[in-house]
Protein backbone atom coordinates (compact mmCIF):
# COMPACT_ATOMS: atom_id res chain seq x y z
CA UNK A 1 0.00 0.00 0.00
CA UNK A 2 1.21 3.12 -1.10
CA UNK A 3 2.08 5.55 2.22
CA UNK A 4 2.13 9.52 2.04
CA UNK A 5 3.37 12.17 4.76
CA UNK A 6 1.52 15.61 4.52
CA UNK A 7 3.64 18.51 5.36
CA UNK A 8 1.54 21.06 7.14
CA UNK A 9 1.67 23.17 4.27
CA UNK A 10 -0.50 19.83 2.48
CA UNK A 11 -2.58 20.35 5.69
CA UNK A 12 -3.18 24.35 5.22
CA UNK A 13 -3.65 23.71 1.55
CA UNK A 14 -6.82 21.16 2.05
CA UNK A 15 -8.04 23.29 5.15
CA UNK A 16 -7.47 26.69 3.46
CA UNK A 17 -8.84 25.55 -0.16
CA UNK A 18 -5.72 26.82 -1.56
CA UNK A 19 -4.02 25.81 -5.24
CA UNK A 20 -3.64 22.04 -5.14
CA UNK A 21 -6.32 21.01 -3.26
CA UNK A 22 -7.77 18.57 -5.88
CA UNK A 23 -4.54 16.19 -5.06
CA UNK A 24 -4.66 16.66 -1.17
CA UNK A 25 -8.55 15.97 -1.39
CA UNK A 26 -7.77 12.47 -3.65
CA UNK A 27 -5.20 11.38 -1.48
CA UNK A 28 -7.99 11.56 1.52
CA UNK A 29 -10.58 10.14 -0.72
CA UNK A 30 -8.11 6.65 -1.66
CA UNK A 31 -7.35 6.24 2.20
CA UNK A 32 -11.10 6.67 3.21
CA UNK A 33 -11.22 3.99 0.36
CA UNK A 34 -8.09 1.80 2.09
CA UNK A 35 -6.27 2.39 -1.50
CA UNK A 36 -3.14 4.42 0.60
CA UNK A 37 -1.95 5.53 3.92
CA UNK A 38 -1.63 8.90 4.85
CA UNK A 39 0.65 10.27 8.19
CA UNK A 40 1.46 13.22 9.94
CA UNK A 41 3.61 14.42 12.02
CA UNK A 42 2.84 15.47 15.73
CA UNK A 43 4.91 18.04 14.76
CA UNK A 44 2.58 19.40 11.77
CA UNK A 45 -0.14 19.51 13.83
CA UNK A 46 1.44 21.45 16.49
CA UNK A 47 2.81 23.89 13.58
CA UNK A 48 -1.17 24.44 12.10
CA UNK A 49 -2.47 24.72 15.97
CA UNK A 50 0.02 28.07 16.74
CA UNK A 51 -0.38 29.15 12.72
CA UNK A 52 -4.17 29.02 12.92
CA UNK A 53 -4.05 30.13 16.38
CA UNK A 54 -1.62 33.51 15.71
CA UNK A 55 -3.36 34.04 11.97
CA UNK A 56 -7.47 33.13 12.91
CA UNK A 57 -7.54 33.08 16.54
CA UNK A 58 -8.03 29.87 19.58
CA UNK A 59 -12.04 29.50 17.88
CA UNK A 60 -10.57 28.63 14.56
CA UNK A 61 -7.49 26.96 15.74
CA UNK A 62 -9.81 24.65 18.27
CA UNK A 63 -11.67 24.01 15.20
CA UNK A 64 -8.90 22.81 12.82
CA UNK A 65 -7.41 20.13 15.53
CA UNK A 66 -11.00 18.92 15.68
CA UNK A 67 -10.86 18.83 11.24
CA UNK A 68 -7.88 16.94 12.06
CA UNK A 69 -9.07 14.06 13.99
CA UNK A 70 -11.97 13.78 11.49
CA UNK A 71 -10.15 12.86 8.68
CA UNK A 72 -7.99 9.89 7.54
CA UNK A 73 -4.58 10.80 9.08
CA UNK A 74 -2.68 8.29 11.16
CA UNK A 75 -0.29 10.39 13.81
CA UNK A 76 3.19 9.41 14.36
CA UNK A 77 5.01 10.75 17.72
CA UNK A 78 8.22 10.90 17.79
CA UNK A 79 10.06 7.26 18.15
CA UNK A 80 14.24 6.82 19.61
CA UNK A 81 14.79 5.23 15.93
CA UNK A 82 12.81 8.51 14.13
CA UNK A 83 15.13 10.94 16.91
CA UNK A 84 17.82 9.41 15.07
CA UNK A 85 16.85 10.25 11.35
CA UNK A 86 15.85 13.75 12.48
CA UNK A 87 19.30 14.55 13.91
CA UNK A 88 20.94 13.45 11.24
CA UNK A 89 18.90 15.70 8.83
CA UNK A 90 19.26 18.65 10.75
CA UNK A 91 23.16 18.18 10.86
CA UNK A 92 23.09 18.05 7.03
CA UNK A 93 20.60 20.30 5.84
CA UNK A 94 19.65 23.67 6.44
CA UNK A 95 16.04 23.01 7.31
CA UNK A 96 13.96 24.30 10.01
CA UNK A 97 13.55 21.47 12.88
CA UNK A 98 10.05 20.58 12.03
CA UNK A 99 10.91 20.39 8.31
CA UNK A 100 13.44 18.34 9.30
CA UNK A 101 10.54 16.20 11.88
CA UNK A 102 8.45 15.99 8.53
CA UNK A 103 10.97 14.51 6.78
CA UNK A 104 12.30 12.74 8.80
CA UNK A 105 8.84 10.85 9.32
CA UNK A 106 8.43 10.22 5.58
CA UNK A 107 12.40 8.65 5.43
CA UNK A 108 11.32 6.57 8.33
CA UNK A 109 8.01 5.39 6.33
CA UNK A 110 9.55 5.33 3.21
CA UNK A 111 6.65 7.39 2.05
CA UNK A 112 6.02 9.82 -0.54
CA UNK A 113 6.00 13.58 1.27
CA UNK A 114 3.37 15.65 -0.26
CA UNK A 115 4.23 19.48 0.40
CA UNK A 116 4.03 22.82 -1.03
CA UNK A 117 7.61 23.94 0.60
CA UNK A 118 10.79 24.79 -0.98
CA UNK A 119 13.19 23.78 2.02
CA UNK A 120 12.73 20.28 1.00
CA UNK A 121 14.07 20.59 -2.83
CA UNK A 122 17.13 19.69 -1.07
CA UNK A 123 16.82 16.40 0.09
CA UNK A 124 14.91 15.56 -3.19
CA UNK A 125 17.49 12.62 -3.74
CA UNK A 126 16.65 11.27 -0.17
CA UNK A 127 12.85 11.50 0.14
CA UNK A 128 10.08 10.82 -2.84
CA UNK A 129 7.73 14.14 -2.76
CA UNK A 130 4.87 14.91 -4.31
CA UNK A 131 5.06 18.91 -5.03
CA UNK A 132 2.03 20.76 -4.34
CA UNK A 133 1.75 24.07 -6.75
CA UNK A 134 4.36 26.79 -4.26
CA UNK A 135 2.41 29.78 -3.12
CA UNK A 136 3.31 32.90 -5.78
CA UNK A 137 5.94 35.55 -3.84
CA UNK A 138 4.08 38.85 -3.55
CA UNK A 139 5.96 41.37 -5.64
CA UNK A 140 6.65 44.68 -4.24
CA UNK A 141 5.27 47.54 -6.95
CA UNK A 142 7.36 50.12 -5.09
CA UNK A 143 10.02 51.40 -8.02
CA UNK A 144 13.53 51.47 -6.42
Amino acid sequence: MKKYIFDTSALLTFIENEEGVEIVEELLEKSIENENNIFISTISIIELYYISLREQGKDIAEERLTLIDNIPLIQESISNHLVKIIGNLKVYNSMSFADCCIAGLAKYKNAVLVHKDPEFESIENEIEQLKLPYKKKKHSNKKG
